[in-house]
C-alpha cells in the first residue's frame, strides 16, 4: 500500500496527527471520512484542501467518506467563527446536498466496484429519529462541560464574543460531531476523521467518545489552514468566495485565480491541490525558480486543478479567453459565453449605444456616440494609422460603418485603442 501520511506530509498538509495513525493505517485498507456543512449549494476552494486529502486518501487504497452534515448543517459550527450562522431549512439542505455530491464526484470514484469507493453519507439520517433526550442520555453523559469549555474553539470564540455568548444550539455541535465519528466508527467502520486544523477539537471530542462509550480506538489528521504567502485569508477575492459551481464563478475566474497567485504561494499551492507526482512538481518548482518571469508553474496548477474541478473543455475556453486581451481574434472572440465575456473585460469602460441607431459611422461612434477618442479628427487618423479594432478585427476604413453584424454575443461590441486600450458597447 501507498503511504498516506508519508503523501500527505512532502505535500505540507498534515497540521497535527494523532500518535499511531500512520501505524494504523499501514496495517491494510482502511476508512475515514471528512465532514462538510451544506451551507451552501456549492463548495468553494476553502473546502478543497480537506477534499483533496479525501481524495489522497482513496488514492493510497483506502475508503473514504464524505459526510454533508444535514443535521449539523442546521446548528453551525462554532470554531472560528464570530457570530453564529443562520439555520437553513431541510428542503434548503437537501437541495445543497444533492450539489456538493456531484461536486465531489469530481474528485472520488463513487461509482466503480473497487472495495474503497466512495460513499456519501448523511448525518441527518441518524440523528433525525434520536429524540433529544435520549440523546443527552446516552451520548451528553460521557463528555463533560469541563472537557468541552476546554477546546479552542470554544475558548476563542467566548473570548471574542463575551457580550453575547455561545448559545447552547452551537455549544452542543462538538457533542454532534463527536457521535457522528462514533456513529461512524460504530457502523461503517472509520476509524480516522479527517479536517482543517481549526476541527482538532471536535475530532478528538470524537476519538474521546469512542474510547468512553466503547473503549474502541479511533484517530484524527488534521491539514493546516490555508493563507497566502502575505497572511491573508486564502480563498476569497474582491467579489468573494472562489466556488467550485462554474455559475457562481466562471471557469475563466476560476483558472485566472490561480494562474496569479505569486510565487511562493504556487509552490505550496501546486502541491496541495493537484495530484502530480512529487518528481514532476519538484522540476516543475525548479525550472520555475530558474525563469520566474515566464510563471509555468503558475499556468501548470491553474491547468491541473481547472480540469479536475471544471474540465478540459471549459480549461481550454479559459486559456483562450485569457490570451484574448493580449492577441485572439475575431472567431475566438465570439465564441466565448457571455459569462466568461463579462468577466474577461470586467473593467474596462463600457457605454450604451441604442441598436436603433446601428448601422453607424466608425468616426460618429468613437468621437461622439463615445469618448474613445476626442473628436472625429482624431478618431479618423487612428483608423487611418491602423490604430483602431472592433471585435479584435483592425477597422481600417474611416467612412465604414459598425453594423448588427458586428454585435457579440447578441448585446455587445468589442472596441480597441491601441494595444491596450479596451472599451465594450453594449448595444440595447
Amino acid at each position: 500500500m501507498k503511504n498516506f501520511v508519508e503523501e500527505l506530509k512532502w505535500r505540507g498538509m498534515i497540521q497535527d496527527i494523532m500518535p499511531g495513525t500512520e501505524e494504523k493505517l499501514m496495517e491494510g485498507p482502511q476508512s475515514a471520512y471528512v465532514g462538510i456543512d451544506p451551507t451552501a449549494d456549492s463548495l468553494h476552494i476553502g473546502h478543497l484542501v480537506s477534499v483533496m486529502i479525501l481524495k489522497h486518501f482513496q488514492n493510497c487504497g483506502h475508503k473514504p467518506f464524505a459526510l454533508v452534515g444535514g443535521a449539523t448543517g442546521m446548528i453551525g459550527d462554532p470554531s472560528m467563527k464570530s457570530a453564529e450562522r443562520n439555520l437553513l431549512d431541510e428542503a434548503t439542505l437537501n437541495h445543497n446536498v444533492a450539489c456538493i455530491k456531484s461536486q465531489l464526484a469530481r474528485f472520488l470514484d463513487f461509482d466503480s466496484d473497487a472495495p474503497n469507493k466512495a460513499e456519501l453519507v448523511n448525518n441527518y439520517d441518524w440523528m433525525k429519529d434520536y429524540s433529544f433526550i435520549n440523546f443527552i442520555r446516552d451520548i451528553g453523559k460521557h463528555i463533560t462541560v469541563n472537557y468541552m469549555m476546554a477546546k479552542d474553539s470554544v475558548k476563542k470564540r467566548l473570548s471574542r464574543d463575551s457580550s453575547e455568548g455561545m448559545s447552547f444550539t452551537e455549544f452542543s455541535y462538538q457533542l454532534m460531531q463527536g457521535y457522528d465519528f462514533y456513529w461512524l466508527w460504530k457502523n461503517r467502520g472509520c476509524i480516522l476523521q479527517l479536517g482543517g486544523s481549526d476541527q482538532w477539537g471536535n475530532i478528538t471530542t470524537g476519538t474521546e467518545l469512542i474510547r468512553r462509550m466503547d473503549g474502541g480506538e479511533a484517530f484524527a489528521l488534521t491539514c493546516p489552514l490555508i493563507r497566502k504567502a502575505d497572511g491573508t485569508k486564502f480563498g476569497k477575492t474582491e467579489k468573494g468566495n472562489v466556488w467550485l459551481d462554474a455559475e457562481r464563478t466562471s471557469p475563466y475566474e476560476f483558472y485566472q485565480f490561480w494562474l496569479n497567485v505569486s510565487d511562493e504561494d504556487a509552490e505550496r499551492y501546486i502541491k496541495i491541490f493537484t495530484m502530480l507526482d512529487r518528481e514532476t512538481i519538484e522540476g516543475a518548482i525548479d525550472a520555475h525558480r530558474g525563469d520566474p518571469g515566464r510563471r509555468e508553474l503558475q499556468k501548470l496548477l491553474a491547468k491541473e486543478i481547472t480540469i479536475m474541478v471544471h474540465g478540459q473543455q471549459a480549461y481550454e475556453s479559459a486559456v483562450a479567453a485569457s490570451q484574448m486581451l493580449f492577441g485572439g481574434n475575431s472567431e475566438a472572440l465570439r465564441k466565448l459565453d457571455e459569462r466568461t465575456f463579462r468577466a474577461v473585460f470586467n473593467d474596462v469602460p463600457s457605454y450604451t449605444l441604442p441598436k436603433s441607431e446601428l448601422p453607424c459611422n466608425i468616426l460618429e461612434l468613437l468621437a461622439v456616440k463615445t469618448d474613445i477618442l476626442p473628436s472625429k479628427g482624431e478618431a479618423r487618423k487612428m483608423v487611418a494609422g491602423n490604430g483602431i479594432s472592433i471585435n479584435k478585427d483592425k477597422f481600417t476604413d474611416p467612412n465604414g460603418e459598425i453594423t448588427e453584424a458586428d454585435i457579440v454575443n447578441g448585446h455587445y461590441i468589442l472596441a480597441q485603442k491601441g494595444k491596450k486600450n479596451y472599451y465594450i458597447i453594449n448595444i440595447a
